[in-house]
């Protein structure tokens, strides 16, 4: 099977025929399920060594973009990833780019409050009575004072995520999940210790009454209020740890 592949120089030849087999899965003509050709077809098709196309292969297979399966019927084939493979893999870069300085919470907040309020919007809308449940269970927990910040904290993220499960988008819903696993446990690490956890409530309870009433404005503007509070929260922690160190 010819797939009219690019030319292939000899400097990362490896990576350069993975990124081509990347991309003829990416344009459909590799399709999930269907079977490569085989080594020998592939070295002679970029004009290269087996193990050069063998490298390759396995660079696909860490981009679980392919898998292997051994018997008769065996072979090299297309393997698109899970949900949950590209969920892990887009919150990793989302950690990574906020330890290394590439965005500031000020980014972050605002990223979170566009892509939430249309969450929040759909949710006025499509929300069910399990979800207005699921997000009381989670307040009355969020109002115990005696459970510890970081149950809190895992009580914050499953009360978001919840919202944005309620919008019934799932590609949504796969965006704002890596959002909300990472960067609310990172904003949350740093406000905890001058954050007032009724606050947080009070603007959790605010945004259950809206999407009880399906007033999308409601839960948007609540929204819109609980993230200021935090980046407030957020300077404040910041003023704190700059007068510990001077």
């Amino acid at each position: 099977m010819e797939l009219g592949y690019g030319q292939i120089n000899t400097r990362s030849a490896a990576s350069q025929i993975a990124d081509q087999l990347q991309q003829a899965i990416i344009d459909g003509r590799l399709k999930v399920d269907e079977r490569l050709p085989t080594e020998e077809e592939l070295a002679a098709q970029f004009g290269v060594s087996r193990p050069t196309v063998r490298e390759a292969l396995k660079r696909l297979a860490a981009r679980h973009l392919i898998r292997s399966r051994r018997g008769p019927t065996g072979g090299t084939f297309v393997s698109g990833p899970s949900p949950e493979e590209l969920a892990t893999s887009l919150s990793t870069s989302v950690t990574l780019l906020a330890a290394t300085g590439g965005s500031n919470l000020d980014d972050m907040a605002m990223a979170r409050l566009e892509l939430e309020a249309i969450c929040c919007r759909h949710a006025a809308e499509n929300r069910t009575q399990e979800h207005l449940d699921e997000l009381r269970a989670e307040l009355a927990l969020q109002r115990d004072p005696s459970i510890s910040d970081q149950d809190f904290c895992a009580s914050d993220v499953r009360f978001h995520r919840i919202i944005v499960h309620a919008a019934g988008n799932a590609f949504l819903r796969f965006l704002m999940n890596a959002i909300l696993e990472v960067l609310m446990p990172v904003s949350n690490m740093i406000i905890f210790r001058v954050r007032d956890r009724k606050e947080i409530v009070a603007y959790h309870a605010r945004m259950i009454t809206a999407l009880d009433a399906r007033d999308p404005d409601m839960a948007v503007a609540t929204l819109a209020e609980l993230i200021d509070y935090i980046r407030t929260q957020y300077e404040k922690a910041e003023e704190q740890n700059g007068a510990r160190r001077s």
